[in-house]
């Protein structure tokens, strides 16, 4: 472990050397076998076997392909400890010797390839060192681990799967939920935030119709591509013009597709968006504008009829509870000292996880861990450079396994054992 990263102090042991080995084949195998949402198979496969094999109740298909181990030991309050599973439609450019040549078929049904490229793998591993060493030092502990391996967080289908599948119904009532997410910080940095963390975050497909025509004869045709451009461009206004300097938000067309030739005019354009906000009556107010936009372009264009939207996803903004949080702070300040633990800006990436804690109506806490190393993320910052440091769903996204890897498990370990090693329930 490097010198900086600050040993252990908890009453739960890190990992040792032998089992970090182990974790590190696991990740490189996950890493190198990944799996689209709602498509995790052979990775929940893995998760459960290694929780039976360590003296968890477990229970597959939870929600499709969703894993969840329970580990009771006496009474005590329960914790549920949260990893995701799913990897993205990305080409790896990473270079590393265990980098993903994955294809599979998306959620549109067409061909991709298939990369982490969001840490999900580094998640995964991180969970299975955790189970491990709670299984394995039970007398240092009381209440019950629930370890839940979610699938479907990059189309925030799976923590609505698991809990439309009765997941609340079906298993103990945790007293707190704990996540937590690789991000380009300084591997071995920690970062936290009570309240909001993380923005909602809402993906449309949109389509425009026009009319069909030679390429030729464009006075013949309703042009959908130049629709579909005036929309974009126009789209670009809202946060510019529509939203106050003192609120945030982000609009972003990640898909156009129309047309097949040079020379035929397409009779559709398909777009693909997504809006981030932190309030809901930004939120309300930006989605608004979207379709307002998106309608009026159609209508100065001449369409036969106006777009039809669809929503591909939805995800609430995380806010982790107040009294929660501080405790997790805490612990892992014990754990890695203070310089190590940060509290952090909020971010514009999304997640579903506080949904397992709105469904039991119970506090939850998301915390973030550094992956980028050390020495290159200085670097960067001396130079003014960070934004250009790969982060994730980036192609070059990959976490440096030490101490990256260690941390990630202490850190779940110190969350974790501030409920369990004290016996209390309450946050």
């Amino acid at each position: 472990m490097p010198a900086d990263v600050v040993p252990s102090t908890g009453q739960l042991p890190g990992p040792s050397n032998e089992l970090l080995a182990e974790l590190e084949g696991a990740y490189k195998d996950l890493h190198a076998n990944p799996e689209l949402s709602m498509q995790e198979h052979r990775t929940s496969g893995i998760a459960a076997d290694w929780l039976r094999q360590h003296g968890y109740e477990v229970t597959q298909g939870v929600g499709g392909t969703g894993v969840v181990g329970l580990l009771r030991n006496g009474e005590g309050a329960t914790v549920l400890l949260r990893a995701d599973m799913d990897a993205l439609p990305i080409k790896e450019s990473t270079g590393l010797p265990y980098a993903s040549g994955q294809t599979g078929t998306d959620r549109f049904g067409q061909a991709t390839s298939i990369a982490h490229a969001c840490g999900h793998d580094m998640h995964v591993a991180w969970m299975m060192g955790a189970t491990r060493i709670l299984a394995e030092n039970r007398d240092k502990w009381r209440g019950t681990v629930m370890a839940v391996f979610q699938p479907g967080e990059e189309t925030a289908q799976g923590a609505r799967a698991m809990i439309a599948d009765g997941m609340v119904k079906r298993f103990p009532k945790p007293d707190v939920a704990l996540g937590q997410h690789v991000m380009p910080l300084p591997a071995g940095q920690l970062g936290y935030r009570a309240g909001t963390m993380l923005s909602a975050g809402d993906s449309w497909e949109v389509t425009l119709f026009g009319r069909g025509a030679h390429g030729s004869m464009p006075q013949k045709s309703i042009d959908p591509v130049v629709m579909a451009a005036s929309a974009v461009m126009r789209l670009q206004t809202v946060v510019s013009r529509e939203v106050a300097m003192t609120d945030s938000a982000v609009v972003t067309v990640g898909t156009l597709q129309a047309g097949l030739s040079e020379n035929v005019i397409p009779d559709r354009a398909l777009l693909r968006l997504n809006v981030r906000t932190f309030k809901d009556q930004v939120r309300g107010r930006v989605l608004a504008a979207v379709k307002r936009i998106l309608e009026a372009e159609a209508t100065a264009s001449g369409a036969s009829k106006p777009p039809a939207f669809s929503v591909l996803s939805e995800y609430p903004v995380t806010r982790n509870d107040g009294a929660a949080t501080r405790k997790v702070a805490d612990a892992l300040e014990r754990r890695f000292g203070a310089e190590r633990v940060e509290e952090i800006e909020p971010a514009t990436a999304s997640e579903d996880f506080s949904l397992f804690g709105a469904a039991w109506d119970i506090p939850s806490v998301f915390w973030v861990v550094g992956g980028i190393d050390r020495e290159v993320f200085a670097a960067a910052e001396k130079a003014g450079k960070t934004d250009e440091l790969p982060a994730n769903h980036a192609p070059d996204f990959a976490p440096v396994i030490d101490p990256t890897l260690r941390v990630g498990v202490e850190a779940m370990l110190a969350a974790a054992e501030a409920w369990l090693v004290d016996g209390r329930t309450s946050a």
